[in-house]
């Protein structure tokens, strides 16, 4: 199988939704891309059409996107790169971009962040058996 990978940079759309699907935590959020670009001979920068993004992570990554990520942040994420086409209630067919999430992480580039290790449940310790001496 050979997925496609993509690696975005945007802003959050909106906040974090956590949810639960077959007993696993499932997070959901809208990334907004705006492309620049720089023109060296009038000497601007031209904003493109905001491409959107809708990114979902599961498990651990959920629940740290859900812990750590707000309205408005700047972040990069790193996925497989889905996209569908539906058909919206105006009978317009549409494409959709979905990225279900590998790395998610803010955009240092843009500001700093502090980084906190997510505690583990601590694990019931397994005991040795001794093997059976030959007698």
């Amino acid at each position: 199988m050979s997925d496609s990978t993509i690696t975005v940079r945007g802003w959050l759309g909106g906040d974090v939704s956590l949810r639960e699907a077959g007993g696993v935590p499932v997070a959901s959020f809208r990334l907004a891309c705006s492309p620049r670009k720089y023109n060296r001979r009038t000497d601007t920068w031209s904003e493109g059409l905001t491409q959107w993004y809708s990114v979902t992570a599961w498990r651990a990554l959920a629940e740290n996107c859900a812990g750590s990520l707000h309205r408005g942040d700047p972040v990069v994420v790193h996925g497989r790169l889905e996209t569908r086409t539906y058909v919206n209630g105006n009978d317009v067919e549409v494409l959709s971009f979905e990225i279900d999430a590998i790395h998610v992480g803010h955009d240092l580039s843009r500001g700093t962040s502090a980084f906190t290790k997510t505690q583990r449940p601590e694990q019931p310790a397994v005991q040795e058996v001794e093997p059976e001496r030959a007698a």
